[in-house]
């Protein structure tokens, strides 16, 4: 199935290895996986590594109240709906033919709490109320790249506002060597946020290849021996980041501000082939 969007042609290819799964893809870039059969299943690295932030959260089964900033194939909504019944969920995507093909595809369990709003994600960040969100996910790219009004300390300032006391802010970030827009977004969160943990591949942590990471960052302590562990055993191991170890891999970056922010990095060709 196709359907031209926003950001190119949208194409959803089957899985050859699951019957009614299927992958997003955006002018031949891969957005998201989705299994209709088996939410809990999440293809993509970097979701499965948000998907451990969500599972590390709360309690087992216990609901949370969920904004995604970006919507995909509402991926980590399902994820999330199947795991932690009776949660409450908010999807912001910009892209209103990207959200009618994936509810006409994919569509969504009619007894999940999942509202999805045609918006841009900071105008909608904006209009929530104060402490409303135990988790915020940030998944937002335009042309595979972020857009640059949401890299700012002023953006993440929103973000605060609307988590709830001791919530978490979780991130998926794209960035290759020099890493400069990784490093600086882990700057700009730490001007926000007291307590921060990075999960990536180590090859993208040593600059080695183009790729994710996702920050994770609280007002309160956060599970990092849980997440390293849960990491660890991903199918593709990846490695944690947190206090020194990671300020000093921030290496003196400086927070991003509205007035001087720009758009993550393109991908280079090479990372979709």
């Amino acid at each position: 199935m196709e359907e031209r969007v926003d950001g190119g042609l949208a194409e959803l290819v089957p899985d050859p290895d699951r019957p009614r799964a299927w992958t997003l893809m955006i002018d031949g870039a891969p957005q998201s996986h989705v299994d209709l059969d088996d939410p809990a299943h999440l293809g993509f690295e970097y979701q499965r590594r948000l998907g451990h932030i969500a599972d590390l959260a709360a309690p087992p089964g216990k609901p949370l109240r969920v904004l995604h900033l970006g919507g995909g194939a509402f991926t980590l909504a399902r994820y999330i709906a199947a795991a932690r019944p009776r949660s409450t969920q908010q999807i912001v995507e910009l892209d209103a033919a990207l959200v009618r093909l994936v509810r006409h595809a994919l569509p969504l369990a009619d007894n999940w709490r999942v509202r999805v709003r045609n918006a841009d994600a900071r105008d909608a960040l904006g209009k929530l109320p104060d402490g409303w969100a135990d988790l915020v996910i940030a998944d937002v790219f335009s042309d595979t790249r972020t857009p640059a009004h949401l890299t700012s300390t002023e953006f993440l300032d929103q973000v605060r506002r609307v988590l709830a006391p001791g919530g978490w802010y979780a991130a998926n970030l794209a960035d290759g060597p020099p890493l400069a827009h990784l490093r600086a977004q882990i700057a700009t969160a730490a001007a926000v946020f007291p307590e921060l943990c990075l999960a990536a591949d180590p090859a993208v942590l040593r600059g080695r290849r183009f790729g994710n990471a996702v920050l994770l960052a609280s007002e309160r302590a956060l599970p990092v021996a849980g997440l390293t562990r849960l990491v660890a055993g991903d199918p593709h191991p990846g490695r944690v980041e947190h206090g020194r170890a990671l300020a000093d891999f921030t290496g003196g970056a400086l927070p991003v501000e509205d007035a001087s922010a720009k758009a993550s990095p393109a991908p280079p060709a090479s990372v979709f082939h």
